[in-house]
């Protein structure tokens, strides 16, 4: 069995910067985490990738094509497509090895994730390939401080999960980067409660609200209902952050399950050294 996480997410919201970390916490747990970069555009990471995509095609090739014509987003689309059409290479890459553990670090293209078909067929072949994949989705905390973003959030996020029909973790990036009263105020986001958050929309003055209140109730009420939306928090300044969340996936993923207990061999006391 091999692992692997899919972090998606859209432009901006640390992705790279999620699988930097997570590789560096694992090295100091003498565990062995790779990552595979799928953003044909990345210009700048802090890892060295086991697989880069820009080696098989790089967004510049699309959009620059006289015959092609693409722009940034069709680009991006274009490259996926050509990576799925040269599966070999990729497996190639990849190699095979039991117990791997990598981290496939995707475009910021959010249609990507929530409708087209390109990351689906992605999927299905590391399944075919014997990865076991929790999809890690990634917003950024500074833009989840008040109802209307936190659910408009939540509504992408379900979006990928019906999408790619895969176990599912929704992370707040950049806490760090919060100052305290923003982390107070985003404390009721992470276990909502959605009749305050709807309460607190009402006093609002927008237009929006006030036309679409029912809309925005029946979504409350479905994401409270069936509790399909939850999100953590993470702070990579705090390592005890960065390993709740490793832990998390790694349940998820059933990572090390299989592996054998490791007993070390003592020998038996000498009765002589007793003595």
């Amino acid at each position: 069995m091999r692992y692997a996480q899919l972090v998606v997410g859209p432009a901006g919201s640390g992705k790279s910067t999620y699988c930097s970390t997570i590789v560096k916490h694992a090295a100091d747990s003498k565990r062995i985490v790779e990552v595979v970069n799928l953003d044909p555009a990345a210009e700048h990471f802090d890892y060295e990738p086991l697989v880069d995509i820009r080696e098989l095609i790089h967004l510049d090739d699309a959009m620059e094509d006289e015959e092609l014509q693409f722009g940034p987003n069709g680009g991006l689309v274009f490259c996926v497509e050509t990576l799925l059409e040269n599966c070999d290479w990729l497996e190639e890459q990849l190699g095979d090895v039991d117990d791997d553990y990598i981290l496939f670090d995707c475009p910021g293209q959010i249609e990507l994730y929530t409708h087209l078909t390109v990351m689906r067929q992605l999927v299905d072949q590391l399944q075919r390939w014997n990865f076991r994949i929790c999809v890690v989705f990634m917003v950024d905390s500074q833009f989840m401080v008040d109802g209307a973003k936190f659910l408009s959030g939540t509504m992408a996020a379900l979006s990928v999960m019906v999408n790619l029909e895969l176990p599912h973790v929704n992370i707040l990036s950049k806490m760090d980067l919060l100052s305290k009263s923003a982390k107070s105020q985003l404390d009721s986001y992470l276990d909502p409660d959605p009749h305050i958050l709807l309460a607190d929309m009402r006093h609002s003055n927008s237009k929006w609200h006030s036309k679409y209140a029912k809309l925005t109730e029946a979504i409350g009420e479905v994401i409270e209902n069936f509790s399909l939306v939850r999100f953590y928090p993470l702070d990579i300044k705090k390592e005890e952050s960065i390993d709740d969340i490793l832990l998390t996936i790694d349940n998820i993923i059933q990572y090390g399950e299989d592996a054998d207990v490791k007993i070390k061999d003592f020998d038996e006391p000498d009765p002589d050294d007793d003595e």
